[in-house]
């Protein structure tokens, strides 16, 4: 009886995902409640519309240099996903800290990385990030706050949750984001990091860029349970789905998980749901999925048509004014890849420098 009378006067725990309902809807292009945090100002879109398009034109031209032979090895391309790291990057304050997976060229441009070193790394040449020892998927910028593309799956959100640990001991007031895909969901380390992460209330951003394909398998093939942001429920870390493909939306949920944890409450998931409009890498062919089904997405959802039209129909650009942009912004890309293509290739003495014994 005492038991029984304990257990009813116990209060109701309300779990993880009770705790933060999704603000906005799964489904790329509709909408929660919250739509006046998602309103931007002319600057924002203009801002937004400007970095979303240089890391589109810059994957473009990635593309461009891989089938001309001077990009090798692999070559994960972003085209698409642009909304998520430029709406996350506007919800950051300087210091706070990057760390992603091997699709990671336009985490280094949304932080600020000179496009000329990225391009210059891809090809393997001496001004690049790491010297064109590293390629596509290892280089990063102390400077800039950006801890690196890793190529292992999910080796980033262990790191990323050691950088959120040196950030609660130093008491710098700094938060962490830590991207990862859909395919990395189901790791071991991912729940071995949430775990450490909620039990110390470590001040880190997961965010899950659910592209719909690990490699080319679709999320629903490859995991039991789709709803990825409830994947630190177990933990009691919240989390939300959001549209990823609306850097309205990216923003406004990342300002409340940014909050939340420079706070000092611990972890927070945010599952973006994105789409990627190449295959997994450049030697992808895709055909996992329809010729259609990405066509749809293009026309319906892209990311920066939608800021685009959003410019021109309030009267904040017009169309002379958008192609201006375009051409700078291709300028900057075309500097970018005739620097990567005339940069001398590193000494072959630096197979011996940068080593750990």
């Amino acid at each position: 009886m005492a038991a029984t009378a304990a257990k009813k006067q116990s209060p109701k725990r309300e779990s993880a995902s009770e705790a933060a309902k999704p603000a906005s809807s799964a489904q790329p292009g509709a909408h929660g409640s919250d739509d006046a945090a998602m309103t931007f100002s002319k600057d924002e879109e203009l801002h937004a519309h400007r970095e979303m398009l240089l890391i589109r034109r810059f994957e473009e031209k990635a593309g461009q240099l891989y089938g001309m032979g001077l990009i090798g090895g692999f070559c994960h391309l972003y085209i698409g996903q642009e909304a998520v790291v430029i709406g996350m990057q506007m919800a950051l304050t300087p210091g706070d800290q990057v760390i992603t997976g091997y699709r990671d060229h336009g985490h280094m441009l949304a932080c600020e990385m000179d496009p000329k070193g990225v391009m210059a790394e891809l090809t393997g040449r001496r001004s690049g990030y790491s010297k064109g020892k590293g390629g596509s998927m290892h280089m990063f910028s102390v400077e800039k706050h950006f801890y690196g593309g890793h190529g292992i799956v999910g080796a980033q959100v262990s790191l990323g949750t050691g950088l959120a640990f040196a950030n609660k001991y130093r008491k710098n007031g700094k938060v962490t984001l830590a991207y990862f895909g859909d395919g990395a969901t189901n790791q071991g380390q991912v729940y071995e990091s949430f775990n450490m992460a909620k039990l110390w209330k470590l001040p880190i951003v997961y965010v899950i860029e659910n592209n719909k394909y690990g490699m080319g398998t679709s999320v629903e093939r490859a995991s039991s349970t789709t709803n990825l942001s409830h994947r630190g429920a177990s933990f009691d870390i919240p989390g939300e789905q959001v549209d990823g493909m609306d850097v309205r939306a990216v923003k406004a949920a990342g300002e409340r998980a940014v909050k939340y944890a420079r706070e000092g409450n611990g972890p927070y998931i945010l599952e973006m749901i994105t789409y990627r409009y190449r295959g997994h890498s450049m030697s992808d062919p895709a055909k996992y999925r329809s010729k259609e089904e990405v066509q749809k997405m293009r026309e319906t959802h892209d990311p920066i048509e939608q800021i685009r039209k959003r410019l021109i129909e309030e009267g904040h650009a017009t169309e002379d004014d958008l192609k201006a942009v375009d051409k700078e912004v291709r300028d900057i890309v075309n500097a970018a890849a005739e620097f990567a293509s005339s940069d001398p290739e590193p000494d072959p003495s630096e197979l011996w420098t940068d080593v750990l014994r």
